[in-house]
Parts: C-alpha cells; sequence; structure tokens
C-alpha cells in the first residue's frame, strides 16, 4: 500500500520554497506520492489532506511557525489518519506546543534522509511513532536537484522591482545550510550551533537552471551567509553568470563577512549580484556585544561604502528595539541611516522589529537580559521583556502599528520614514528636525516582499490560511 505525503509550508518570505522541493526531491526518488501546499500563495484547505498518510509541515521562522500552530488543528481534523511532523529551525524549540498542536515527530537541521526513514516505517506499519524527543541531525547528506514540480509557478511569488520600474521573476536557491557563527539572538544557533553544509555546485545550478528555464531572471539565495564558505560562494556565482550572464541575484551576509571578504565584492558585482542583504541589527557597540554579532557600529559603515564601490546595494536589517535601546540611541541609528543616504534601502518594518528571545535562545545566558524579562509567552513563542524606559516600549508599539497601516497604504519607504523619524524625536520630546530629500537616497532593487524572519504573521497571512 502506498503512503502519500503532504508537505506544508505556511511562509517563505515571499519565495518558492526550497525547503519543500528538496525533501520533495528525496521522497519521490524514494517512491512516495508528494503534494506541495504553499500557504504563502494558496489557502490552507481540506482537499490536499484527504488520504493522506504523512503531512510534513516547514517551521523555518517566527511567522511560518505561529501559522503552523493555527493551522496544525485543522489539519488533525481532515487528517486524522496522517502522522503529523513539524521540522525547521523553529521546530525544536517550540516543540511541546508543536505537539500540543498535533505534531507527533519533531526534527530539525538535516532532516530529509530521517524523514524518508519516517516514511518508510509509516509505509510499512501505518501506527508507527515518531521519535519521542526531536531530533536534531547535523550529519552531511548528499542533496538531490529539489523537485519544484508540485509547487505554485514563480509568479505568484515575490518580484524583483528595479528602480526604472521593470520587475523581474525571482528564483530562490540555497547554497548552504546553518551557520559558523553563533550571535546570540539568532534562530539558526540553537539546530545549528556554528555548523554549516554546503549544496554542491552542480546541485545548485541544476535547481537555478531548472528554475531559470521557468521564467526565473533573478535568483535569491537563502543562505543564513552566502560567504560562510567564501571560496564556494564564488564557484556558485561564477558557475551562475558563466550560464546564465543576464540572470542576476541577490545574497545575505554578515557585515563582518563583507568587512572581512572585502576583495571578493568586486567580482560578486561583476557576476550580477544586485544587493546583499545584511544584519547589522544595531549601530550601538554594547548592543552588539550582547549579540555577540562580531561587527561594530563603525563596520557597518565601511560594509555600506564597500559595496556601493563593487557597485553593490545594501539592504541592511535591525534590531531597533531591544532591552538596551534608549529613545537617543533609536534616534541615533535614524540619523545613522540618513547620513548613508540608506533610508530607501531600508524596510519600514526594519525600524520596528523587537528582540525575539525564543526558548533556547543563547541570550538567555546574559544577565543584562534575564533581568528585563516578564515571563515566557506562548503567544509569541518568546519570553517577554519589558524595558526600563517605558517611552521606548511606547515607541515601538507605535512605531509597529504605523508600519502596518504604511503597507496597506502602500506609503513609500521615504514617506514612512519621515513617520517615523517623527515619532521617535516626539516621543524624546526633542524638536523634529527637518529632512532635505537629497538626504533620503536614491531607490535601489528590492524584492517586493520585505525581508524579515522575527515578526508575527499579520491579520492578512493569518486570514489567508482561510
Amino acid at each position: 500500500m502506498g503512503l502519500k505525503i503532504v508537505l506544508v509550508s505556511p511562509y517563505e518570505i515571499g519565495r518558492q520554497p526550497f525547503a519543500l522541493a528538496q525533501p520533495a526531491a528525496w521522497l519521490g526518488e524514494a517512491g512516495f506520492e508528494v503534494e506541495c501546499l504553499d500557504l504563502a500563495v494558496d489557502r490552507l484547505h481540506a482537499e490536499p489532506f484527504a488520504g493522506a498518510g504523512l503531512v510534513v509541515v516547514h517551521a523555518g521562522m517566527l511567522t511560518a511557525t505561529l501559522m503552523a500552530i493555527e493551522a496544525l488543528p485543522r489539519i488533525r481534523r481532515w487528517a486524522p489518519q496522517a502522522h503529523i511532523c513539524v521540522f525547521g529551525l523553529y521546530a525544536p524549540l517550540n516543540a511541546d506546543m508543536l505537539r500540543d498542536c498535533g505534531a507527533q515527530t519533531i526534527l530539525g537541521g538535516e532532516v530529509e534522509p530521517e524523514l524518508v526513514a519516517l516514511a518508510r516505517r509509516l509505509r510499512d506499519d501505518r501506527h508507527a511513532v515518531g521519535s519521542a524527543e526531536p531530533l536534531i541531525s547535523l550529519g552531511k547528506i548528499a542533496f538531490r536537484t529539489p523537485d519544484r514540480s508540485g509547487l505554485p509557478p514563480l509568479e505568484r511569488y515575490a518580484r524583483l522591482q528595479m528602480p526604472d520600474g521593470d520587475c523581474r521573476t525571482v528564483g530562490f536557491a540555497e547554497a548552504s545550510r546553518g551557520c559558523k557563527h553563533r550571535c546570540r539572538h539568532c534562530p539558526v544557533v540553537p539546530v545549528y550551533d556554528g555548523v554549516f553544509r554546503v549544496v554542491p555546485v552542480d546541485v545548485v545550478m541544476q535547481d537555478v537552471r531548472q528554475q531559470v528555464q521557468a521564467g526565473a531572471q533573478h535568483i535569491s539565495f537563502g543562505d543564513p551567509d552566502f560567504l560562510n564558505g567564501p571560496t564556494h560562494g564564488l564557484r556558485v556565482v561564477r558557475a551562475l553568470h558563466d550560464e546564465f550572464p543576464s540572470v542576476t541575484y541577490d545574497a545575505t551576509i554578515k557585515v563582518e563577512h563583507i568587512v572581512a571578504q572585502a576583495t571578493l565584492l568586486p567580482e560578486l558585482g561583476a557576476t550580477g549580484c544586485l544587493f546583499v542583504t545584511t544584519a547589522v541589527e544595531s549601530i550601538d557597540d554594547q548592543v552588539l556585544g550582547f549579540l555577540d554579532k562580531g561587527h561594530s557600529g563603525s563596520d557597518f559603515e565601511r560594509a555600506a561604502r564597500l559595496l556601493d564601490d563593487a557597485g553593490i546595494a545594501i539592504a541592511p536589517t535591525f534590531v531597533a528595539f531591544t532591552p538596551w535601546t534608549s529613545l537617543d540611541g533609536y534616534i541615533e541609528l535614524l540619523e545613522h541611516i540618513v547620513a548613508l543616504r540608506l533610508v530607501e534601502n531600508v524596510a519600514p518594518i526594519q525600524l520596528a522589529i523587537r528582540l525575539l528571545v525564543p526558548k533556547g535562545s543563547r541570550l538567555l545566558s546574559l544577565p543584562e537580559l534575564r533581568r528585563a524579562l516578564d515571563g515566557y509567552d506562548a503567544a509569541i513563542l518568546g519570553y517577554r521583556w519589558s524595558h526600563p524606559d517605558r517611552r521606548v516600549d511606547a515607541l515601538q508599539n507605535a512605531v509597529q502599528a504605523f508600519v502596518s497601516q504604511a503597507e496597506q497604504l502602500e506609503l513609500s519607504r521615504s514617506d514612512a520614514f519621515r513617520e517615523i523619524w517623527r515619532l521617535a524625536f516626539r516621543a524624546a520630546g526633542r524638536l523634529v528636525p527637518a529632512l532635505p530629500q537629497e538626504s533620503l537616497g536614491g531607490q535601489m532593487p528590492r524584492l517586493s516582499e520585505p525581508w524579515y524572519c522575527c515578526a508575527e504573521p499579520t491579520s492578512a497571512q493569518l486570514a489567508a490560511m482561510g
């Protein structure tokens, strides 16, 4: 008797999920019937789960995990006979809650071999059970060419918006998993703990090739850090440019690596890198020390200059609100963005992000953080904390509420920044300086879906699940 498997992705930052395509290849190769459901573009409904023997849900980020928690009880009702597995970075951290919602197996890390083994056990015995504890596997695996045949077409995902108004179809690939760094706030660390694994260049190129054939004009690399292995990264982009010279790409790279690998940046620009997303998080060296980021505030300025010299735009991300952020410090961040002429480079959501402290976080080792904690809150999958200056928390709430409104009204980044600027200065009881138009900088290539992984799902995302 066969075993029908349904793979579910709640959310992948608006991109066609590699996290489903890779296990789909493994399971299909093992002879299983696989169906994919991406809740970022399709509604959650009963039909795909009819007759399913195994349902596998990806919890790779906070937004996706909260959406999975909403979806799991319905999936259990629609497929009472199915074994439910949840995998991804946030799965082991939230195992108890996921089990309460119906999950039976929790996996993290390099999960594909265990998924195949689980499917085979269930095929032979529908009453087989998963592991009693979350299973994190970090061994090297033989990556397959991702199977994207069951996923919605690329046109339904985020688009690349060029400054001249042109829009390009975006593909999504991964050249590595995990990260060799151990930043205290990063969700990769509790699972990979300094380990990273490379996807062979030929596999990456086979994946890129099939996406270009499907219409991709730009590839967004989803690696936690594209230069964890700089030699490997260069081999990938050289192969990409040699075969598809008109296809552009973007990648995520640490500030530390941008500075340390500065000599590589001109080649990234020459091979079609349009922009680099980099987790700046803060310009305050004390905060950066607490986060164990490995760079300083001045390194951010240097990284921005180096990328600009290489013809690559910088897309900085921030954890704008922490227990150590002062009102003056937040204003200094805004002033820094203006001084570097990066207003158009920063998605407004980045100026509202509040430090997330999930279970298992290395942040919990900090006495300076523990003093601010208000207890664990399952609703946000993290520990609540309050700032000693209530005005900071009030500002964060005001900025977050405004950003949600700005997205609905489709305000420009410059207009949104002007309002955040006004909110910040008024919160500090200071006069609001004028922002000259020329200080805002020019537009950069950007994806139509802002990059963020540590925010709660919007009401629209939850409503879209049906």
